[in-house]
């Protein structure tokens, strides 16, 4: 099995953590250990889920860390949302790698599913 480091999605989502950290950046001081904190949870969680899954032992398990990620993914989505109608970013970056991210884990996932 290859490791997750060279992992197009595994790529692309620490890329997402980086957007994420330098968005929020600039989100008001009150939001630090909300709205900020919970972002930049949901993002560092799509990439460590690949990677914790990639080291477990059987694709099935591998396929639900991969859910995981997905879950994180839908979250921060969710977030990204949330902090746009609050006007603190207009941003559509975020957004646009979510769905990238988003796509590339159900890809593989049915990659895996089909090994089973």
């Amino acid at each position: 099995m290859q490791t997750h480091k060279n992992l197009d999605v595994w790529k692309r989502s620490i890329d997402l953590v980086e957007v994420v950290y330098r968005t929020t950046r600039n989100f008001p001081e009150d939001e630090k250990y909300l709205l900020t904190s919970q972002m930049r949870r949901a993002a560092i969680s799509i990439p460590s889920n690949i990677a914790e899954g990639y080291a477990r032992k059987s694709i099935k398990e591998l396929i639900q860390f991969l859910y995981t990620s997905l879950g994180s993914d839908s979250e921060l989505e969710t977030q990204t949302i949330i902090a746009q109608r609050l006007n603190y970013t207009d941003s559509v970056l975020i957004e646009n790698i979510v769905e990238e991210v988003r796509r590339k884990l159900l890809n593989l996932i049915k990659y895996h599913y089909s090994k089973i």
